[in-house]
């Protein structure tokens, strides 16, 4: 469903902890190991700050943050080709990824 011209997407959009932290119950499809996936849909769904406090949960709750896609990349190796994604790459090796 497209949206009508009169419809914007909502960009910088903060969330409250509960939607960071209903992040952490995304299934990954098959193949996809869930820690990956959790990491991806958070870096595709969240502006800066929410990523930085979802990061925070995921490692909490004990997921791997240096977790492999089917490709055996993490999710460091595969967004720091991304022009935008310099602040989400530094949150990741803060809270303790692999460079």
């Amino acid at each position: 469903m497209a949206l009508k011209k009169d419809k914007q997407k909502i960009l910088g959009e903060v969330f409250d902890e509960e939607r960071v932290k209903s992040f952490l119950d995304y299934q990954p499809p098959e193949g996809v190991n869930k820690d990956f996936h959790l990491l991806e849909k958070a870096y595709r769904g969240m502006n800066i700050d929410n990523f930085i406090s979802f990061v925070d949960f995921f490692n909490q709750a004990g997921y791997d943050i240096n977790s492999k896609n089917p490709n055996g990349m993490t999710i460091v190796q595969v967004i720091q080709k991304h022009k935008q994604a310099t602040s989400y790459v530094q949150a990741l090796i803060h809270a303790g990824a692999c460079a």
